[in-house]
């Protein structure tokens, strides 16, 4: 889930340029654009399963491509999967590397003062995880602990903002999973859906701690577009809700989470 923040130096830029990168009236929506080059250009970062990974194939597949090749085919158009690092992905999409990023975005009121969100398309949440042998059992006893997150992430501010403990950041899940097998952290803050599913693959020894009050428990996840768009927004909203009532978002969600997570 990917759930993900504006770095410092992101967010000093996006804030300070959005008057000059959202589009304005009298050029042409993005939508325009995208039909007249017949393809739209779909950002994630490929490092985030089941939600967006590279499998064996080399091929970008997971949940997120899967919604976005679904909007893609109802707006007529071809999709271009785009991976890219997280911590630079919002400042891709202002500077028009791509069209859109459908990677497990939590919509946030900062993000919204430089970007326009479709959806939300998922609901997801902040948890919490230890291996399953740990003597931790409270959010509390990793005071001075080791802990991991994913670079670029909310929960990585969080944690930040919160403090007292030591933080080693990762590119993505993978990572952190395999640090917290080999005991390098003891625990990891991430979006609780995708570790679930990854405990359920392949049997990983973890297990999440109980921390009903946690900030961020439960979040909206969105499709970030640059601002001054609202015939793309229109029509991407338009689709994604057309696949919510047509059955397609929950086999999509089905075959990739395991349950349908609107």
């Amino acid at each position: 889930m990917t759930i993900k923040f504006l770095t410092g130096a992101v967010a000093a830029f996006a804030i300070a340029g959005v008057s000059l990168l959202a589009a304005p009236a009298a050029q042409a929506d993005d939508l325009e654009k995208i039909k007249q080059a017949g393809e739209i250009r779909i950002a994630m970062s490929g490092a985030y399963p089941p939600f967006n990974f590279v499998n064996d194939k080399n091929e970008v597949v997971g949940f997120d491509p899967a919604i976005g090749k679904g909007i893609a085919e109802r707006i007529g158009v071809k999709p271009v999967i785009v991976t890219t690092a997280w911590d630079g992905i919002i400042a891709g999409l202002l500077a028009s590397k791509y069209d859109t990023i459908v990677g497990s975005m939590t919509i946030t009121d900062k993000r919204k003062e430089v970007l326009d969100f479709v959806g939300p398309y998922y609901s997801a949440g902040r948890g919490v995880f230890v291996k399953t042998d740990s003597s931790i059992n409270a959010l509390e006893e990793l005071s001075g602990k080791t802990i991991g997150v994913t670079l670029g992430e909310t929960h990585e501010k969080w944690a930040r903002e919160k403090g007292g403990w030591e933080i080693r950041t990762y590119k993505g899940l993978p990572e952190l999973l395999l640090e917290l097998e080999n005991g390098r952290v003891e625990a990891i803050i991430v979006d609780n859906i995708p570790v679930r599913v990854a405990m359920q693959k392949s049997g990983a020894k973890i297990r999440q701690l109980d921390t009903p009050d946690i900030e961020g428990g439960s979040i909206k996840v969105g499709i970030a577009i640059r601002q001054g768009n609202p015939e793309l927004k229109a029509a991407m909203q338009k689709a994604l809700d057309d696949m919510m009532a047509d059955g397609t978002y929950e086999k999509i969600a089905m075959e990739w989470i395991g349950a349908d997570i609107r």
